[in-house]
Protein backbone atom coordinates (compact mmCIF):
# COMPACT_ATOMS: atom_id res chain seq x y z
CA UNK A 1 0.00 0.00 0.00
CA UNK A 2 1.16 3.54 -0.72
CA UNK A 3 2.01 5.82 2.18
CA UNK A 4 -0.72 8.06 3.57
CA UNK A 5 1.31 11.03 2.37
CA UNK A 6 1.35 9.72 -1.20
CA UNK A 7 -2.38 8.97 -1.04
CA UNK A 8 -3.07 12.49 0.21
CA UNK A 9 -1.04 13.95 -2.66
CA UNK A 10 -3.18 11.97 -5.12
CA UNK A 11 -6.25 13.94 -4.03
CA UNK A 12 -6.74 16.81 -6.46
CA UNK A 13 -9.34 19.48 -5.84
CA UNK A 14 -10.56 22.06 -8.33
CA UNK A 15 -12.31 25.32 -7.62
CA UNK A 16 -15.45 25.31 -9.74
CA UNK A 17 -16.33 28.83 -10.92
CA UNK A 18 -14.65 30.27 -7.84
CA UNK A 19 -17.53 29.11 -5.67
CA UNK A 20 -17.35 25.42 -4.80
CA UNK A 21 -14.49 22.99 -4.32
CA UNK A 22 -14.91 19.74 -6.26
CA UNK A 23 -12.92 16.53 -6.29
CA UNK A 24 -11.04 16.09 -9.56
CA UNK A 25 -8.96 12.95 -9.01
CA UNK A 26 -7.97 10.38 -6.36
CA UNK A 27 -5.88 7.24 -6.07
CA UNK A 28 -7.90 4.03 -6.69
CA UNK A 29 -7.01 2.92 -3.15
CA UNK A 30 -9.29 5.66 -1.82
CA UNK A 31 -13.08 5.70 -1.54
CA UNK A 32 -14.88 8.99 -0.97
CA UNK A 33 -17.12 8.66 2.12
CA UNK A 34 -17.66 12.23 3.33
CA UNK A 35 -17.80 15.80 2.06
CA UNK A 36 -17.46 18.79 4.39
CA UNK A 37 -16.95 22.53 4.32
CA UNK A 38 -13.17 22.29 4.68
CA UNK A 39 -12.21 18.74 3.65
CA UNK A 40 -13.24 15.45 2.11
CA UNK A 41 -12.89 12.12 3.89
CA UNK A 42 -11.77 8.92 2.19
CA UNK A 43 -11.75 5.33 3.39
CA UNK A 44 -8.42 3.71 2.62
CA UNK A 45 -9.50 0.46 0.99
CA UNK A 46 -8.55 -2.81 2.71
CA UNK A 47 -7.91 -0.92 5.97
CA UNK A 48 -9.94 0.41 8.89
CA UNK A 49 -8.61 3.93 8.44
CA UNK A 50 -9.89 7.21 7.05
CA UNK A 51 -7.77 9.80 5.27
CA UNK A 52 -9.14 13.32 5.67
CA UNK A 53 -7.66 15.73 3.11
CA UNK A 54 -8.26 19.46 3.60
CA UNK A 55 -8.94 21.99 0.88
CA UNK A 56 -6.00 24.32 0.06
CA UNK A 57 -7.51 27.23 2.01
CA UNK A 58 -7.91 25.04 5.12
CA UNK A 59 -4.54 23.26 5.42
CA UNK A 60 -4.01 24.79 8.87
CA UNK A 61 -6.99 22.82 10.17
CA UNK A 62 -5.03 19.57 9.79
CA UNK A 63 -2.72 20.53 12.66
CA UNK A 64 -5.58 22.00 14.70
CA UNK A 65 -7.81 18.94 14.38
CA UNK A 66 -4.92 16.54 15.00
CA UNK A 67 -4.04 18.33 18.26
CA UNK A 68 -7.65 18.06 19.44
CA UNK A 69 -7.84 14.35 18.58
CA UNK A 70 -4.63 13.89 20.59
CA UNK A 71 -6.26 15.55 23.61
CA UNK A 72 -9.17 13.12 23.29
CA UNK A 73 -7.07 10.09 22.32
CA UNK A 74 -7.72 7.94 25.39
CA UNK A 75 -11.51 8.31 25.35
CA UNK A 76 -13.90 5.81 23.73
CA UNK A 77 -16.04 8.50 22.10
CA UNK A 78 -13.64 9.79 19.43
CA UNK A 79 -11.57 8.20 16.65
CA UNK A 80 -7.89 7.51 17.23
CA UNK A 81 -5.37 9.67 15.37
CA UNK A 82 -2.69 7.76 13.46
CA UNK A 83 -0.87 10.32 11.34
CA UNK A 84 -0.79 13.99 10.42
CA UNK A 85 0.59 15.69 7.34
CA UNK A 86 0.62 19.21 5.94
CA UNK A 87 -2.90 18.87 4.53
CA UNK A 88 -4.27 15.62 5.97
CA UNK A 89 -4.92 13.47 9.02
CA UNK A 90 -5.49 9.72 9.38
CA UNK A 91 -8.07 8.44 11.88
CA UNK A 92 -10.15 5.35 12.61
CA UNK A 93 -12.86 4.30 10.19
CA UNK A 94 -16.15 3.99 12.07
CA UNK A 95 -18.37 1.14 11.00
CA UNK A 96 -21.94 2.35 11.44
CA UNK A 97 -24.24 5.23 10.55
CA UNK A 98 -24.38 8.92 11.31
CA UNK A 99 -27.46 10.01 13.23
CA UNK A 100 -28.58 11.67 9.99
CA UNK A 101 -28.53 8.29 8.26
CA UNK A 102 -30.12 6.57 11.27
CA UNK A 103 -33.13 8.84 10.90
CA UNK A 104 -33.12 8.44 7.12
CA UNK A 105 -33.13 4.64 7.49
CA UNK A 106 -35.45 4.45 10.48
CA UNK A 107 -32.79 3.16 12.91
CA UNK A 108 -33.91 4.06 16.43
CA UNK A 109 -31.96 6.65 18.40
CA UNK A 110 -32.36 5.82 22.08
CA UNK A 111 -32.14 7.87 25.26
CA UNK A 112 -28.97 5.93 26.07
CA UNK A 113 -27.45 7.20 22.82
CA UNK A 114 -28.31 10.77 23.82
CA UNK A 115 -26.73 10.24 27.24
CA UNK A 116 -23.54 8.92 25.60
CA UNK A 117 -23.31 12.02 23.42
CA UNK A 118 -23.64 14.16 26.55
CA UNK A 119 -20.85 12.14 28.16
CA UNK A 120 -18.62 12.58 25.11
CA UNK A 121 -19.09 16.34 25.16
CA UNK A 122 -18.53 16.55 28.91
CA UNK A 123 -15.24 14.67 28.51
CA UNK A 124 -14.13 17.25 25.94
CA UNK A 125 -15.18 20.15 28.18
CA UNK A 126 -13.29 18.66 31.13
CA UNK A 127 -10.14 18.78 29.00
CA UNK A 128 -10.50 22.47 28.27
CA UNK A 129 -12.27 22.17 24.94
CA UNK A 130 -15.43 23.92 23.77
CA UNK A 131 -17.37 21.40 21.63
CA UNK A 132 -18.83 23.08 18.57
CA UNK A 133 -20.39 22.16 15.23
CA UNK A 134 -22.27 19.20 16.74
CA UNK A 135 -24.84 18.04 14.21
CA UNK A 136 -26.41 14.82 12.92
CA UNK A 137 -23.69 14.14 10.34
CA UNK A 138 -20.88 14.43 12.93
CA UNK A 139 -22.29 11.86 15.34
CA UNK A 140 -22.02 8.14 14.59
CA UNK A 141 -23.87 5.19 16.03
CA UNK A 142 -21.34 2.41 15.53
CA UNK A 143 -22.21 -1.13 14.48
CA UNK A 144 -21.51 -2.07 18.10
CA UNK A 145 -24.11 0.38 19.34
CA UNK A 146 -21.65 2.96 20.71
CA UNK A 147 -21.56 6.69 20.04
CA UNK A 148 -18.59 8.22 18.23
CA UNK A 149 -18.05 11.90 17.38
CA UNK A 150 -15.96 13.17 14.47
CA UNK A 151 -14.97 16.55 12.96
CA UNK A 152 -13.54 18.16 16.10
CA UNK A 153 -11.59 20.94 14.37
CA UNK A 154 -13.80 23.63 15.93
CA UNK A 155 -13.63 22.30 19.50
CA UNK A 156 -11.35 25.19 20.54
CA UNK A 157 -13.38 28.08 19.19
CA UNK A 158 -14.52 30.60 21.79
CA UNK A 159 -18.06 31.08 20.51
CA UNK A 160 -20.70 29.08 22.35
CA UNK A 161 -22.44 26.56 20.09
CA UNK A 162 -26.05 25.67 20.88
CA UNK A 163 -26.54 23.03 18.17
CA UNK A 164 -26.42 20.01 20.46
CA UNK A 165 -28.79 21.54 23.02
CA UNK A 166 -31.17 22.40 20.18
CA UNK A 167 -30.98 18.85 18.84
CA UNK A 168 -31.79 17.48 22.29
CA UNK A 169 -34.83 19.76 22.49
CA UNK A 170 -35.99 18.45 19.12
CA UNK A 171 -35.40 14.86 20.26
CA UNK A 172 -37.55 15.33 23.37
CA UNK A 173 -40.23 17.52 21.82
CA UNK A 174 -40.64 15.72 18.50
CA UNK A 175 -38.66 12.51 17.98
CA UNK A 176 -39.93 10.81 21.15
CA UNK A 177 -43.59 11.50 20.42
CA UNK A 178 -45.64 8.72 18.87
CA UNK A 179 -47.04 10.70 15.94
CA UNK A 180 -43.61 11.67 14.54
CA UNK A 181 -42.23 9.04 12.11
CA UNK A 182 -38.82 7.62 13.02
CA UNK A 183 -37.90 7.29 9.35
CA UNK A 184 -37.61 10.61 7.52
CA UNK A 185 -36.32 11.16 3.95
CA UNK A 186 -33.03 13.02 3.53
CA UNK A 187 -34.78 15.80 1.59
CA UNK A 188 -37.02 16.60 4.57
CA UNK A 189 -34.08 16.48 6.98
CA UNK A 190 -32.12 18.89 4.77
CA UNK A 191 -35.09 21.28 4.60
CA UNK A 192 -35.37 21.20 8.40
CA UNK A 193 -31.63 21.91 8.68
CA UNK A 194 -31.97 24.85 6.28
CA UNK A 195 -34.77 26.42 8.32
CA UNK A 196 -32.81 25.83 11.52
CA UNK A 197 -29.73 27.59 10.14
CA UNK A 198 -31.90 30.53 9.16
CA UNK A 199 -33.27 30.57 12.74
CA UNK A 200 -36.84 30.22 11.44
CA UNK A 201 -38.01 27.86 14.19
CA UNK A 202 -39.59 29.90 17.00
CA UNK A 203 -38.84 27.26 19.66
CA UNK A 204 -35.04 27.50 19.18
Amino acid sequence: MKSFSDLAQSVIYVNEKGIKIKLNDIDPQLELIGEGRSAYAFKVKSTNKVLKVYFPAFHSLAKEEAEIYEILSDTPFYPRLYEIGMNYIVIDYIEGDTLFNCIRKGVEITEKNIEEIDQALEVAKARGLNPSDIHLRNIFLSSGGRIKLIDVARFRQEKQCTQWNDLKKAYIRFYKTRHIPKKIPALILNIIAYFYKKRLFPFF
